[in-house]
């Protein structure tokens, strides 16, 4: 396989990394680890992979009622009960399933026990596992295998870590489609016609002396402008799809003892925050997270916003801005039975100047079951977007969570096609982007082939690194390390 990969690599430092993670492993190597969560539960699974996965597992099963039936000898895809057992006996009942290569997850011959999910059961069956001939795998060696044997590639990989630590239905569904190769496609797509193109100018080049025009100008103009408009779209698309990852963050700001807190617990349904008549009770920063319509939110309560003396409090104060300066989403909580229409829009303008964007405010009029519903609608017609609800008794906090999902869905989602949720996709997108401007602006002043072939060049490195096509000395292991053990 060695030989093979080197020899079908873009790039030879590809095959020197692998060489150097597997050093000492030779090509015939079966690894093997457990891949469900650590501790007790119903059922566990075993799994290896390597050419000798099921010559190790026929030593240590043995099918039942199916005696004379070798695993050496179990089609693809098929599952077979029986037991686990050395010379003390039975271990367990298991069901073991055999995938062959190349159609198994990691594009080599895969065993997976399924067994009872006792610890001591788990750890026994891989210690007899280890004993006949598979080693212990290093974090994320199925997903590092499956990428060497050109299952998926580098950005599907690190959507499988992705899809497994998901918390929310949105960073499911962005993980999910990024597994699934569409962005992948798409960034292939561009990186094979700056391929042609460089190919024609590096031949242009060749032919100099004889000043012979290989590439048409005007085609890659144009082309430069699509990978411009795509590589932008893609990079613009991170602010979402970073916050959607990680969870958004929604700020509950607004005067001391207005309810902030005690709409944080409402909204939580559990005592989260210290709730107290006396004005200044918060004086940091309280987070925690909340699942709304399938996005993770992260809710913080912050402190009182106003002028005070106390020189901890004016802290919490410092820090509340700062909050509300970074967020998504800002709810601002309000008395309705102390504050008039004026003073909410002086408020409301200030909130505007630290946030830089008054679609992200949500005025919420608290209390609102002491004051009639036609004199909350009378006092606060201007401002159509407030929800005016009672933290205390938990009265139409629905309205708000469908409020605060109106501001994160509004136009930003659905015109982005695929959303990037990756750190280093997303400084990759940006580099090739401005290779390509410079690109573009060469063609326009008309510089020399060669200018122009190294920005080309830079913007095929750039894109390359995302799908794997192009690696660096350390790339593999700092993606892969971050894997659970088992994946």
């Amino acid at each position: 396989m060695l030989a093979k990969l080197y020899h079908c690599s873009h790039n030879a430092k590809l095959f020197d990394i692998f060489v150097r993670m597997t050093n000492a492993f030779s090509k015939d190597d079966t690894i093997a680890a457990i891949a469900t969560p650590a501790g007790m539960g119903g059922i566990a699974v075993i799994r290896m992979s390597g050419a000798k996965s099921a010559e190790i597992a026929g030593r240590v099963f043995f099918p039942t009622g199916r005696e004379n039936k070798k695993v050496q000898d179990l089609p693809s895809r098929t599952a077979c009960l029986g037991v686990i057992k050395n010379k003390s006996g039975i271990t367990d009942e298991v069901l073991l399933t055999i995938f062959r290569a190349p159609n198994s997850y990691t594009g080599e011959d895969v065993a997976e026990i399924s067994c009872h999910g006792s610890t001591y059961i788990q750890k026994e069956i891989l210690r007899m596992l280890l004993e006949n001939g598979a080693r212990t795998a290093e974090p994320g060696e199925f997903t590092l295998r499956a990428f060497l044997n050109r299952r998926i590639d580098l950005s599907q990989a690190e959507a499988v870590a992705d899809l497994i630590a998901s918390s929310s239905a949105s960073a499911h569904r962005i993980a999910i489609q990024q597994m699934r190769g569409g962005f992948s496609e798409e960034i292939k797509k561009l990186r094979s016609s700056l391929v042609h193109f460089a190919s024609l100018i590096e031949l242009e080049l060749d032919f100099s002396e004889e000043d012979v025009a290989f590439a048409d100008r005007e085609q890659l103009k144009k082309l430069a402008a699509e990978i411009m408009s795509v590589t932008s779209r893609l990079h613009s698309s991170f602010e979402l799809g970073n916050v959607i990852k990680t969870g958004i963050p929604v700020v509950i700001a607004g005067n001391p003892n207005v309810g902030k807190s005690t709409l944080l617990n409402a909204l939580l349904n559990e005592e989260r925050a210290i709730t107290s008549e006396i004005p200044g009770t918060t004086r940091d920063a309280i987070e925690d997270e909340l699942v709304i319509g399938g996005y993770l939110f992260r809710l913080t309560d912050t402190a009182g916003i106003r002028e005070t003396s106390d020189s901890i409090e004016s802290i919490g104060v410092s820090i509340a801005f700062e909050k509300i300066s970074k967020s998504s989403v800002i709810l601002y909580v309000f008395d309705v039975t102390e504050v008039t229409r004026r003073e909410l829009q002086e408020a409301m303008d200030e909130l505007i100047r630290k946030s830089g964007s008054p679609a992200k405010i949500i005025p919420v009029g608290n209390k609102a079951d002491k004051v009639h519903p036609d004199n909350l609608r009378k006092e606060f017609s201007p401002f159509s977007t407030a929800v005016f609800l009672s933290a205390k008794e938990k009265q139409n906090l629905e309205e708000l969570k469908s409020k605060i999902l109106q501001v994160v869905e509004s136009g930003r989602e659905p015109g982005y096609g695929h959303i990037v949720s990756n750190v280093r996709h997303a400084d990759a997108l940006r580099l090739a982007g401005e290779a390509m401007k410079r690109a573009a602006e060469g063609l326009e002043n008309g510089i020399p082939g060669d200018l122009l072939a190294s920005d080309i060049r830079q913007a095929m490195y750039q894109l390359g690194l995302i799908s794997g096509e192009i690696t660096t000395d350390n790339l593999l292991e700092n993606i892969f390390s971050r894997f659970c053990i088992g994946k």
